[in-house]
């Protein structure tokens, strides 16, 4: 069994910042890539950020130079830090990471639950 939990949403005025974490837990026996997707209410779940399992990062074009993503391998958590938020980036935020568990051969998708991500004066 994996989770993943994610903490760090809340509400925040336009131009200010927020951190999430996600946190994997259980019989993990290896992670790869990890990274946050968001859906805003009527769209389609995309992509934010991503890093790989050697400290590779891609982002969306809409976040580059604002967010950050992070990782701690030793913790088997990932962090999204956010600088300089928008009104848009109003989301549930979620973690993703591909992880082989104890009781599998092969590496599959994990989601957190979700977080809520709301930028709003």
């Amino acid at each position: 069994q994996v989770q993943l939990v994610e903490s760090g949403g809340g509400l925040v005025q336009p131009g200010g910042s927020l951190r999430l974490s996600c946190a994997a837990s259980g019989s993990i026996l290896s992670i790869n890539n990890m990274g946050w997707y968001r859906q805003a209410p009527g769209k389609q779940r995309e992509l934010v950020a991503a890093i790989t399992k050697g400290g590779s990062t891609n982002y969306a074009d809409s976040v580059k130079g604002r967010f950050t993503i992070s990782s701690d391998n030793a913790k088997n958590t990932v962090y999204l830090q956010m600088n300089s938020l928008k009104p848009e980036d109003t989301a549930v935020y979620y973690c993703n990471a591909y992880v082989q568990a104890q009781s599998s051969p092969y590496h599959a998708a994990y989601w957190g639950q979700g977080t809520q991500v709301t930028v709003s004066s």
